[in-house]
């Protein structure tokens, strides 16, 4: 068996965590769970080991001196930096199954490098703007300490870190609206799309 990498990528509040959520529990498609790393502090409604492992910098750079990190992003966020990271720990054989996970181009182009062109295939989700910072500022306003200043720098930095320019450099050609209300037909569009890519 050859196992593909499916990476979904999307701006913040694109909608990419629910049909991730969706995806995982489609048993015809039987993908296997990548679960990456972050510095970042946990949000309320968060649970270590299901959306993240929630580590320290510490942990992060053992794992970068032992070979381990596949690839990884800093933020210089207004809380200071933020990493995020997926680690070879163990998680992935290629030889057994296929995976989602959830990354940015800059992610997608590391874990191309890493395992090859042809075993990691993009998802890339698509969200009007104001439709997305609407739904951030609601996410936002839950949380037992609301960060605006970095839901508002996120936000922006997005413009650039998913840019036309950068989406074509990483290869990415293949969008999927997600339209409001239409949560259905995004997911069918998109189970299409691995099930015609598996391995």
């Amino acid at each position: 068996m050859s196992g593909r990498i499916f990476c979904i990528m999307g701006k913040s509040c694109s909608g990419k965590d629910t049909l991730y959520r969706h995806l995982m529990r489609d048993e015809s498609l039987a993908l296997s769970r990548v679960i990456s790393y972050t510095t970042r502090p946990i949000r309320a409604n968060e649970e270590n080991g299901k959306q993240y492992y929630f580590t320290d910098e510490k942990h992060f750079k053992a794992l970068m001196d032992a070979g381990k990190v596949i690839e990884s992003r800093a933020y210089d966020t207004w809380y200071g930096i933020w990493y995020y990271f997926t680690a070879d720990d163990g998680q992935i054989d290629l030889a057994e199954r296929d995976y989602l996970l959830i990354g940015t181009p800059e992610s997608f182009v590391a874990l191309k490098k890493y395992f090859g062109e042809d075993r990691v295939i993009p998802i890339y989700i698509e969200l009007d703007d104001g439709v997305r910072l609407e739904r951030a500022l609601r996410r936002e306003k839950k949380q037992e300490t609301p960060k605006y200043e970095e839901m508002c720098r996120r936000f922006l930095t997005d413009a650039e870190d998913f840019s036309e320019e950068k989406l074509q450099a990483a290869g990415i050609d293949v969008r999927f609206e997600n339209r409001q209300d239409e949560l259905e037909e995004t997911l069918r569009q998109v189970r299409e799309y691995i099930l015609a890519r598996k391995g």
